[in-house]
């Protein structure tokens, strides 16, 4: 039993680190893309996206933080892990195809592995319950 505790606590460890580690990069890299720095808006333009993605991706990164910050709310965290995936993947898949360099690459790269561990480490409060309805019948 208390090998589990200290598991279970290692876990929400690894889980809060990790997930505050990805929601700072989102946050500061939704700021960049709704003050529209232009940087961003090269490397959206290099990527052939249009410019009033940036808009929209940095608003749906903060709303994403937020749901997965606050308590409770299972089935709206697992949205925002898949658009935090599905956004991440893609921005690493398009810097990949339009050839840029490891150092453009890598900041995709890191907030899709830190989606992930965050995503797998969640404790079980903060997942969606599963029902096994083979059983009740």
């Amino acid at each position: 039993m208390e090998t589990q505790n200290k598991s279970q606590k290692r876990n929400r460890v690894i889980y809060w680190i990790f997930t505050i580690w990805m929601a700072l990069g989102m946050v500061s890299t939704a700021i960049v893309q709704l003050m529209k720095n232009k940087d961003e808006l090269e490397n959206f333009t290099n990527l052939g996206y249009p410019t009033y993605l940036m808009m929209i991706i940095g608003v749906w990164k903060i709303l994403g933080v937020i749901a997965i910050l606050i308590p409770k709310r299972p089935l709206l965290k697992e949205w925002a892990y898949a658009g935090f995936f599905f956004v991440m993947s893609g921005a690493l898949i398009s810097h990949i195809i339009v050839g840029d360099t490891f150092g453009r690459t890598f900041p995709a790269l890191l907030l899709l592995i830190l989606v992930i561990i965050s995503w797998y480490f969640r404790p079980a409060d903060r997942k969606i319950a599963v029902i096994n309805y083979s059983e009740q019948v």
